[in-house]
């Protein structure tokens, strides 16, 4: 698709950069609501800030472009859903392995 901008009037193309700016953003709110739809409130997540130590959190609230997530120390955080990883639960069942011995003091 080639759009001939040459031809474009200035407030054309003033107005053309508002619906394009527009219609980015747009795309960027669906993005951003789809990367959120991922989660739920009271799932417990995890993220890594840049230069900090991974953080493990529950996720207590949807906001507008981010999600507010409370760490395990108390804090809160509001993270872009993109950087958020959902915790793996183990099941108990599973993480019984046939390796695993069991070492007791002999009376």
């Amino acid at each position: 698709m080639t759009i001939d901008i040459d031809q474009l009037t200035e407030d054309e193309l003033v107005e053309l950069n508002h619906r394009i700016v527009k219609r980015l953003k747009f795309l960027e709110s669906f993005h951003t609501h789809n990367e959120m739809m991922q989660f739920s409130p009271g799932e417990q997540v995890t993220f890594e800030p840049p230069g900090r130590e991974r953080q493990i959190g529950i996720l207590v609230k949807f906001n507008q472009k981010t999600v507010t997530v409370m760490t395990e120390s108390g804090h809160k955080w509001n993270v872009s859903p993109h950087l958020l990883s959902k915790v793996k639960k183990m099941d108990p069942k599973k993480a019984k392995s046939n390796k695993v011995v069991n070492l007791r003091k002999s009376k």
